[in-house]
């Protein structure tokens, strides 16, 4: 009777504290739609998870802030550097290990196209500002030129013998996982070196046209995140849950903001705003043009008489900062919430877990690489001069043409000047 009595009790007691969880788990939940923006504020592990963020955040933006310092053969190398962490990251993302196992030297195959495409996108460009950089020996010289002459040679049979190594490492029963390992791999070539190629264009274009576009993708991802953490409330989309419209908002205003102040800063410093023609480490000095040159607007209208300041300079390229400010608030983030979507189809949380509390390189990155695109397309149509100078001109052949070709141009157009003058004599 008493065990009776017991297992009939205990079922009781269990649905009972069932029931209880449940009304606790309601109550809780109300209580935190009644709480609504301050949800997130009173969770004390968003709390330590914003301080290893934050911390990580210091150490990434010194550590990027002294690069930029050393100069542009400094910031290619970190381009470098986070292409290699990103393809290792992504090279990761959908391998096994028991298929890995029984196809020895397949990763290797990996970095063989890898190191291929690299040759392939900063060869002939880097080559090409080597030549005037080491002009004064003449076998590195030769080497540089030959390398210039046949690098898409090189490159091609590079690829063909990866090809001719991959069909040949065909394994029966594992023709599917090797096929997709091999799409994968050139889709994540596609991916990483399409965008660093425009990144390391704006390089050479000036490090302002890097700096500016990369810092307002920092600048919009840490005050979307303090706005969200503080005031988000609404959800943006399905992809990013975490993700506010009071976040997007927030980011927005202060990526406008920072655009513009931030152009006008860094305009003001020539050995950002110059082209680099050659490899030196030197500094750079140059005629900082029209785009960074201030215009004085008149403040009279719009400020009583006794306001110090008359007029406001403002240099011409804050103006375009601020399409840059719209598309890095705007269209960028789609690169995070594509990045969002992959992980979610895979059903992993970060690309790698490298930065503290921001996970791999790749998920610091995927915006950037939206950002360094546009940044490049944008200066090339709306910024850049479309009409050829004497300046462009003597670029092209200092790029272009071997010493001897120079030497040979020269002579010709001195044959050309002799005549045209015996004839007007």
């Amino acid at each position: 009777m008493q065990k009776d009595s017991f297992s009939s009790d205990t079922p009781s007691n269990h649905l009972g504290r069932v029931r209880h969880r449940k009304r606790s788990a309601e109550v809780s939940q109300d209580a935190n739609k009644a709480n609504g923006a301050n949800l997130l504020v009173n969770d004390r592990n968003k709390y330590k998870s914003m301080l290893i963020r934050t911390h990580s955040a210091l150490w990434m933006i010194g550590g990027f802030a002294f690069i930029i310092y050393m100069g542009h053969l400094y910031i290619w190398a970190m381009i470098v550097v986070i292409q290699i962490f990103m393809a290792r990251e992504l090279f990761n993302l959908l391998r096994k290990a028991n298929e890995d196992r029984q196809l020895p030297g397949f990763r290797l195959l990996n970095w063989h196209f890898f190191f291929t495409a690299m040759l392939f996108t900063y060869g002939r460009f880097l080559s090409r500002q080597l030549v005037n950089t080491v002009t004064s020996d003449k076998l590195l010289y030769q080497l540089v030129s030959g390398l210039i002459k046949y690098q898409m040679v090189i490159c091609y049979f590079l690829y063909i013998a990866g090809f001719v190594w991959f069909i040949l490492t065909l394994k029966k029963k594992m023709y599917k996982y090797q096929f997709s390992q091999y799409a994968w791999t050139h889709m994540i070539l596609l991916i990483v070196f399409v965008q660093s190629s425009f990144t390391v264009a704006n390089i050479f274009e000036g490090i302002f046209w890097f700096l500016l576009p990369a810092s307002l993708i920092v600048i919009n991802d840490i005050a979307a995140y303090f706005f969200g953490f503080f005031f988000g409330r609404t959800p943006l989309i399905k992809l990013s849950p975490k993700k506010t419209w009071e976040g997007f908002i927030g980011a927005l205003v202060t990526t406008m903001f920072s655009a513009f102040v931030l152009a006008n800063l860094m305009g003001r410093f020539r050995w950002l705003t110059c082209p680099r023609k050659d490899l030196s480490t030197v500094w750079l000095h140059c005629d900082p043009g029209p785009m960074f040159k201030p215009e004085y607007y008149p403040l009279r209208v719009w400020v009583p008489e006794w306001f110090p300041w008359k007029e406001v300079p403002i240099l011409p390229v804050q103006w375009h900062a601020l399409a840059l400010g719209l598309f890095a608030s705007i269209i960028a983030p789609f690169g995070g919430f594509f990045a969002s979507g992959f992980k979610r189809a895979f059903k992993f949380k970060d690309f790698g877990d490298s930065i503290p509390g921001h996970g791999g390189i790749t998920d610091r990155m995927d915006c950037q690489m939206v950002m360094a695109v546009f940044a490049y397309i944008y200066h090339q149509s709306f910024v850049m001069p479309q009409s050829f100078s004497i300046e462009m001109i003597l670029d092209q052949i200092l790029r272009n043409l071997s010493f001897e070709e120079q030497q040979i141009l020269y002579e010709q157009l001195g044959k050309i000047f002799q005549d045209r003058q015996a004839m007007l004599a």
